[in-house]
């Protein structure tokens, strides 16, 4: 689960860790009065999205407007709300439709020295969080992992004990953090870990995390994510959940509790396994198709669920072709058949449809889906399947 910078940043600041004076907004004239209100010569208005790269966004209405803007006056403030409010933000990781603009975060002025980047993740291969620091921050920490790696610094740390020390002052040394700065950033980091274990995070990010002419370290900016299986102990955090930011077929698929992520290609997968589900996607890519969505029905789906996943891979416009592939475990593939028939019936299919059944019951399945009168392409294994789907999507 994903939430706003000015989220993340008033966890941040119950913490203990820096950040800026601010003010969200939702109006030019919000806007204008929290500029007054925070009392400087200079502020930044930054839109509020589920994305990152705002600073070089545009929004579709007037390219010439960035996500994120100096302003020196009250009225310049409200002037960039208004271009800002209520219109779409591209950015490198919105797509070319973007993502509405319903709020803003109108913040202090700050004197910079440096710009760094933090970042905390979990390290799968070591079962431990790891802290991710750079000299490079501003940048985008993948093109620096990639260009420069030798400029990302590591330190793993115990999810009990936390950061300790000695780490930080390892990185402060990588990052030519000195002097005064160092109990700066010793709080800041220390604070920052404890907060990522505290409450399940899957990151934790602060690009740029900024040195002041003080020598002090402050949050400049602040993007934080959340184990979604631990919601259910982080009720506060469930709070802060932002569902217009999210794509709408996928929270309905939640409610069915269905796995399911939309994708930008035109074959719907409907698959019952998270792995089978990720190879039908890699072998209709193999055979020059581009899959819709990933869609796992889970070991125990009914008839119910099955209808309602047709339903939402249905209600993708860009949709060519559906493909079916089921290989019976818990779940029987008569339940399957009978949720295409029932699915038939209740939606209906305008578009090609490929099924490949095998396992528990097979036979049962097959055998309602050829006495009931809907148009099915039967596949007999997977690379049938995908050769079917693909050439009926080109046919």
């Amino acid at each position: 689960m994903k939430i706003h910078e000015f989220q993340a940043k008033e966890l941040f600041a119950q913490a203990g860790v820096a950040v800026l004076a601010n003010r969200v907004v939702t109006t030019p004239e919000q806007a204008a009065a929290a500029f007054t209100e925070l009392g400087g010569n200079i502020a930044v208005v930054k839109a509020q999205i589920h994305a990152g790269g705002r600073g070089k966004g545009t929004t579709k209405e007037r390219p010439e407007q960035h996500g994120v803007q100096l302003v020196h006056s009250a009225e310049q403030a409200q002037e960039v709300a208004e271009a800002l409010l209520g219109n779409t933000l591209v950015t490198i990781q919105t797509g070319p439709e973007g993502k509405l603009v319903n709020q803003l975060l109108v913040e202090e002025g700050c004197d910079i020295a440096r710009e760094l980047y933090l970042g905390i993740v979990l390290d799968r291969a070591t079962k431990m969080p790891v802290m991710m620091c750079s000299t490079e921050g501003g940048m985008e920490i993948e093109k620096v992992a990639e260009e420069t790696p030798e400029l990302i610094f590591k330190e793993h740390f115990d999810p009990y004990f936390g950061l300790q020390g000695y780490q930080v002052r390892k990185l402060c040394s990588k990052l030519g953090i000195t002097g005064s700065s160092i109990r700066s950033a010793d709080k800041f980091m220390r604070t920052l870990c404890k907060l990522y274990v505290q409450l399940d995070c899957s990151l934790a990010e602060i690009n740029p995390l900024v040195v002041t002419g003080g020598g002090d370290l402050i949050a400049l900016d602040a993007k934080m994510s959340f184990d979604s299986n631990a919601i259910f102990r982080q009720h506060a955090i469930g709070n802060y959940r932002d569902l217009s930011e999210e794509e709408p077929t996928e929270i309905r698929a939640a409610e069915a509790d269905l796995s399911y992520i939309k994708l930008d290609g035109n074959i719907a997968c409907l698959v019952n396994g998270a792995g089978l589900a990720m190879s039908t996607m890699d072998i209709i890519k193999l055979h020059g198709g581009e899959p819709a969505n990933f869609l796992d029905v889970g070991g125990g789906a009914n008839k119910d669920q099955v209808t309602e996943a047709f339903r939402i891979l249905l209600s993708d416009s860009n949709v060519k072709a559906v493909l079916v592939n089921i290989f019976g475990g818990i779940a029987r593939c008569s339940t399957i058949a009978e949720a295409i028939v029932a699915a038939s019936k209740e939606v209906g299919f305008e578009v090609p449809l490929v099924v490949r059944l095998e396992g528990t019951e097979v036979d049962e399945g097959r055998r309602i889906l050829e006495e009931s009168d809907v148009d099915i392409i039967t596949a007999t294994d997977l690379t049938d399947a995908a050769t079917k789907v693909c050439a009926a999507i080109s046919a």
